[in-house]
Parts: C-alpha cells; sequence; structure tokens
C-alpha cells in the first residue's frame, strides 16, 4: 500500500498559548530592567535590541518528545549590538541588559516548548483514536483499491465504537506475508486496507491532521499520523452493504 502524506498546517492549542506566553514575560521582565534605570531608555530602542539580541548560534540536539531541540550558545545578537553601541559612551551600559535579555529570550522560548508537549500530549493523548476522529458524523469511505467492494460506512456502529476501539500492534512483516500467500494463491490481489475515510475531523488544537484507512473487514482502522502509525480494531463491523 502506497501511503501519500498530505498534511495542512493545523492548529495546536497548548504550544500557541505557551508561545503567547512566553512573548508576554519578556516585556515584563524589560519594564522591570527599565524602572531599574537612572536614565529611562526609550521603549521602541529597547525592543529593538531585544530583538536583535534574540539572534544567537545554536546547536541542534535530538528530539525530545517529537520536538526540535536547539540550544542557544553564542550571542551573536548582543556582539553586533556591543560593536555599535560601544562607539558612544553610556549607551551600551544602558542597553546591554536588553540584549542579553533577547539572548536568554531563548531559553524562555525553549522551556515553553517544553512544557507544552506534554501538556499537549495529556490533552490530547496520540494513542486514542477519538484524539484523530473527534466529528464522524459526515464521515463516508471511499474505494482505493481494486478489492474495495462497494460497501458503505456505518456511522451509528463507528459512533458506539470508536472510544472502546483497542490499539494493536501493527503487524507490518506478518501482513506482508499474508498477502505475499494470498497473492500467490489467487491472481486477484487484495489490499489490506482498500478503503480511505473521508470527512472526518481531529479533536481542535489537536493540530492532527492523519490519513485514516479502513480494513477490508471493516473492523480495522489505521491512522497515518505524521511521524508515525496507530492501528484500532473494533468488536464490530464499521461496513455494511453486500459482502
Amino acid at each position: 500500500m502506497n501511503i501519500n502524506y498530505n498534511f495542512d498546517f493545523s492548529f495546536q492549542l497548548v504550544p500557541f498559548i505557551t508561545s503567547i506566553l512566553a512573548w508576554c514575560v519578556i516585556p515584563i521582565i524589560a519594564y522591570r530592567i527599565m524602572k531599574k534605570q537612572q536614565v529611562m531608555p526609550k521603549a521602541w530602542k529597547v525592543l529593538f535590541c531585544v530583538l536583535v539580541g534574540l539572534f544567537s548560534f545554536t546547536i541542534n540536539f535530538p528530539p525530545m518528545w517529537d520536538t526540535p531541540i536547539k540550544i542557544s550558545i553564542l550571542p551573536l545578537g548582543v556582539w553586533i549590538l556591543y560593536a555599535f553601541l560601544k562607539r558612544k559612551e553610556g549607551r551600551w551600559k544602558t542597553y546591554r541588559r536588553f540584549a542579553w535579555l533577547g539572548f536568554w529570550a531563548n531559553f524562555i522560548f525553549l522551556a515553553a516548548a517544553l512544557i507544552a508537549v506534554p501538556v499537549q500530549n495529556a490533552i490530547y493523548p496520540k494513542n486514542e483514536l477519538s484524539t484523530y476522529m473527534s466529528n464522524v458524523e459526515n464521515a463516508s469511505i471511499r474505494s482505493i483499491h481494486p478489492s474495495g467492494k462497494k460497501r458503505v460506512l456505518d456511522t451509528d456502529t463507528l459512533l458506539k465504537q470508536i472510544h472502546n476501539m483497542n490499539q494493536e500492534k501493527i503487524q507490518g512483516n506478518q501482513w506482508y506475508q499474508e498477502k505475499e500467500i494470498r497473492d500467490e494463491q489467487s491472481t486477484k490481489k487484495n489490499e489490506r486496507f482498500p478503503y480511505q475515510l473521508f470527512g472526518t475531523t481531529s479533536k481542535w488544537g489537536s493540530g492532527l491532521k492523519p490519513i485514516i484507512y479502513l480494513e477490508a473487514d471493516g473492523k480495522g482502522i489505521l491512522v497515518s499520523a505524521p511521524q508515525k502509525q496507530l492501528y484500532f480494531r473494533s468488536n464490530e463491523s464499521l461496513l455494511k452493504g453486500e459482502e
């Protein structure tokens, strides 16, 4: 089976909220620094220094919870600001703390991202089918292989079974061997997942845009997400119509 990924931009609620909170923390810190200055610096210059201070040389580390980890180690923006501000006496002393705030803000964003991932996964568990198929009232199936029969989706059964379906291990090698045996015994090529589900939506804020396939017997659902596949099994067939 050839699986083509076509995942659209999607909205992740928790990372969005933590990013907003991180951006709110930075101006609060900047304002507290400004109040301690003997000479109040101009707000737009403070903003400029913070933004330039964000520029840094980073090292990429292995992803944690499927999240890229980038650690800032060299404050390039701070060095740039120092090179320009040191020319006038007292200028660097006034704005250096804001430049360093920009650099350390990289770690605030990193912390926000790391906090967001487990919270996001707790609210939108990726091992539950309902996360990927929150709204199935308008769901339908389409045959994507010649072995798929003219059958329709039983949405009533799907609604009853969606919270009770058990996740099972994907038996890739076993499925491949069974397919080879079937192909040798018959001239007709059979596909294990000849149907694709349409009209379903994942939970709002989950950021998931999976491709969902239905097994030939109507009891198995294969969820193809960007970074993994999951297989769920129903006690009842989700198909109705001619066998």
